[in-house]
């Protein structure tokens, strides 16, 4: 099992001017780099972070996934994309922010019910209102 991360390293430096991108990017990054270092506690094989730019092509690091859209008129690929690997082969993509964010923040869960020290992350807080707002179907069926 493997996870790979993919962000804009321009989003990342705040090149774009969208200040709250920036910080959420910083995130989704911090919280790989963790998950990266307890990989063995949630039985990942690999934890790949891909900063793209703008002048690359844009291929994944490790796992062969590329999500796109349209935008006027031509495919563009997209600049953020969570890819999940199981057991089994099977791959998740995941290119919402608040997706990718919860994601995340779900394996650091997971490794810190694993782990004796302290994994948290420290979220911005639009990164930490999107995850508080993420619908994680929880509440049940009446809802």
């Amino acid at each position: 099992m493997q996870i790979e991360l993919r962000v804009c390293q321009h989003c990342l430096d705040g090149d774009h001017g969208n200040e709250k991108r920036t910080e959420v990017m910083h995130d989704m990054v911090n919280c790989a780099e963790k998950i990266k270092e307890h990989k063995d506690v949630i039985d990942l094989d690999a934890v790949h972070i891909r900063k793209v730019r703008e002048d690359e092509h844009g291929k994944p690091e490790a796992l062969p996934v590329v999500a796109a859209s349209i935008q006027n008129n031509q495919v563009a690929l997209n600049d953020l994309q969570l890819v999940t690997e199981g057991q089994d082969g099977n791959m998740l993509i995941y290119i919402d922010p608040q997706d990718v964010l919860t994601v995340l923040a779900g394996n650091l869960d997971e490794i810190s019910k694993a782990v004796t020290e302290d994994v948290t992350i420290d979220l911005s807080s639009t990164g930490a209102q999107m995850v508080s707002e993420a619908d994680l179907g929880a509440r049940g069926p009446d809802n």
